[in-house]
């Protein structure tokens, strides 16, 4: 008795570890149990048991065979990321993107479209909920097979609650329950942040994963930074860190920004202010999208203007590369799209104004993820709470139990 109770607890330790098991495995590169046991320097009694416990969940998947040496081949294993799926969403100020990823964060489909913030949470938040279920009956996967919901919003956010604590442009969202609205269609994990965090999370994970130290700026109708420094993304003690859009501007005209300062970045380098100043001279450019065509057509204003936007976001990203040193500053948004001209101006500026020992290695370049940036990062942002060698090993010890 007292022998089967040591095996079993033997077991039990065994299969606890699985999730730090499965943390190796992540890089989708097939390895045999001898493999895993050597790399871990774990008996292979050890490794077979949690190799066992995570084809179970189908978290962990054969994969061929290796060479033989004499008997019959070993089989490898390899991180099944199509084992669940997740939602990441984008909820921009006159958009919203969603889409059903695997749990590499690639998108199985997608759905983008116009939606305005200002119609309240209500609207919005059943919007998603609706395009949810759309999105996994395209897929033909079932509810049951979603591990969590991740959603990016155009504003400040409380990341531990989830709510939006006073978005500027975001009235009827202040303190709303965001996770709660949407659990109570689906029952799992739902986390919220500020759209230039996930969008910085995005970039990160599918064009710098190696990069430790990089800085992503949004550029369009609102201006907001997302830091990664360590690897990870820093979120501040509030959740405020990133609020590029609000530092005052160096050199900047005494503009009324809608916080209520003056001479904000946004309010005097956003596609908003892009298309006060176009007006001023005579060219109409009434959205994002209007400035990137005037000047994709050839405008010279047009180019100018942007240019000199480019200019004044460097004049403040040059404080970041003294204060964050990061290797690589990423500017992503709608205004890229217009080419050269935005991050030509910012190079100009921060390469001519910090210390050489902070730009010796600093790359500025464009986003590479484009319009999935948000919806990627936002489920890289479950994913990374949900495969945690902790809440691996719970899910085991849950699915053991029933």
């Amino acid at each position: 008795m007292r022998q089967e109770s040591t095996s079993s607890a033997y077991a039990a330790s065994a299969v606890s570890g699985a999730g730090e098991l499965l943390q190796l495995l992540r890089d989708e590169t097939p390895r045999t149990r001898a493999e895993l046991a050597k790399l871990t320097g774990l008996a292979r009694s050890t490794v077979g048991a949690r190799v066992d416990a995570l084809l179970a969940t189908g978290l962990l998947a054969p994969s061929g065979e290796a060479v033989s040496t004499g008997g019959r081949p070993p089989v490898r294993f390899a991180f099944n990321p199509e084992a669940r799926v997740v939602v990441g969403a984008d909820i921009g100020a006159t958009h919203g993107r969603v889409a059903l990823t695997d749990l590499s964060g690639r998108p199985i489909c997608e759905i983008g479209e116009s939606l305005d913030i200002t119609d309240g949470p209500e609207v919005v938040l059943d919007w998603l909920v609706a395009t949810t279920r759309r999105l996994l009956k395209q897929a033909g996967r079932q509810p049951r097979e979603l591990i969590g919901i991740g959603i990016g919003v155009p504003g400040p956010v409380e990341h531990s609650s989830g709510r939006p604590m006073r978005p500027p442009i975001m009235p009827g969202w202040d303190g709303y329950d965001v996770p709660r609205h949407l659990q109570r269609d689906f029952d799992v994990p739902v986390l919220v942040d500020n759209d230039v965090n996930i969008m910085a999370l995005g970039e990160h994970a599918m064009a710098h994963p190696g990069v430790e130290h990089l800085l992503f700026v949004k550029v369009a109708t609102g201006i907001g930074a997302g830091i990664i420094s360590g690897g990870r993304l820093h979120r501040g003690a509030v959740g405020a860190a990133g609020d590029l859009g609000h530092v005052a501007a160096p050199h900047a005209p005494e503009v009324l920004c809608s916080c209520g300062n003056i001479g904000c970045l946004e309010a005097v380098a956003s596609g908003p202010a892009i298309s006060k100043s176009l007006k001023e001279i005579g060219i109409l450019a009434e959205s994002n999208a209007d400035i990137v065509e005037l000047v994709r057509g050839g405008n010279i204003p047009a180019a100018l203007a942007i240019r000199q936007a480019g200019r004044t976001i460097g004049e403040v990203l040059a404080t970041c590369v003294s204060l964050l040193n990061p290797s690589v500053i990423v500017i992503g948004g709608s205004l890229v799209q217009a080419g050269e001209s935005l991050i030509a101006g910012v190079r100009e500026v921060v390469y001519g104004r910090s210390l050489p020992l902070a730009t010796g290695v600093l790359q500025i370049v464009p986003a590479t993820t484009g319009v999935q940036a948000g919806v990627i990062g936002a489920a890289t942002m479950v994913i990374q709470h949900s495969l945690t060698a902790d809440r691996v090993d719970l899910a085991i010890a849950r699915q053991s139990a029933s």
